[in-house]
C-alpha cells in the first residue's frame, strides 16, 4: 500500500509540476492544512470513543456487549474457546461502531488465540473477512471525517453504509463457510445441515 500511495503522489505531483506548477506549492499547503484538520478531527473522536471502550471494560459493559453478539459469533466461528470468542466478540462490536482503530487490538488479540486452536486456518479466515467487510451500525469515523470537511449533512452515510457493509458481510461469511475447507472439519453451516439430514 505504502508503494502504491508513493506512486500515485508521485505520478500526480509530476503531472501538476508540468501543467500547472505556479499552482504546486499552493495545493500541496492547501492539502496538508486539510490533512491536518482531519487528523485533529480523528484525533478527538477517537480519545472519546477509545475512553468510552476503557469505562466499559472497567464497569463490565464490554462483557455484556460481548454476551450479546455471541451467540452469532458461535455460529459461525468453530473455536469454542471463551476467551477467544469475547476477543472475536469485542472485536466484532467496536468495529460496528465505525472504530476500526479501537477494535485493532482486539482482532490481534483473537488473531494470536486462533493461532493456537484446531481451526486455526477456518476461523483465521473468517475473522479476517470480518474485519475486512466490517458490518458498520454506526460508522463513526466517516462521519467524524465528514464532519471535518463541513458537510452539510455528515450522518447522511450512515444508511447507506450500514447496508453495503451489511451485503459485504453476509457475502463474505457466505463464501468463507463453503469455500475455505478446513482439513479436520466441515464449516459449521455444513455440520448442522448434515446432521439434520
Amino acid at each position: 500500500m505504502n508503494f502504491l500511495f508513493l506512486c500515485i503522489f508521485g505520478v500526480s505531483t509530476l503531472l501538476l509540476l508540468f501543467s500547472s506548477p505556479d499552482t504546486f506549492l499552493t495545493a500541496l499547503v492547501d492539502g496538508s492544512t486539510a490533512a491536518g484538520a482531519v487528523c485533529i478531527s480523528l484525533v478527538a473522536t477517537y480519545a472519546i470513543w477509545m475512553g468510552l471502550i476503557q469505562v466499559w471494560e472497567d464497569s463490565g459493559v464490554s462483557e455484556k456487549i460481548a454476551k450479546l453478539v455471541k451467540p452469532l459469533v458461535k455460529k459461525i466461528f468453530k473455536t469454542r474457546d471463551e476467551e477467544t470468542l469475547e476477543a472475536i466478540c469485542m472485536n466484532v462490536a467496536v468495529n460496528m461502531l465505525g472504530i476500526g482503530s479501537a477494535a485493532t487490538p482486539y482482532g490481534i488479540k483473537a488473531a494470536k488465540l486462533l493461532d493456537k486452536t484446531r481451526t486455526a486456518e477456518y476461523d483465521s479466515a473468517m475473522l479476517l473477512v470480518l474485519n475486512a467487510t466490517s458490518l458498520q451500525i454506526l460508522p463513526t469515523s466517516i462521519v467524524a471525517m465528514r464532519a471535518s470537511m463541513q458537510s452539510v449533512a455528515p450522518a447522511d452515510i450512515i444508511l447507506p453504509a450500514f447496508l453495503t457493509t451489511l451485503v459485504s458481510t453476509l457475502v463474505g461469511v457466505f463464501c468463507v463457510c463453503f469455500f475455505v475447507r478446513d482439513k479436520r472439519q466441515n464449516p459449521p453451516f455444513l455440520e448442522k445441515t448434515r446432521g439434520q439430514g
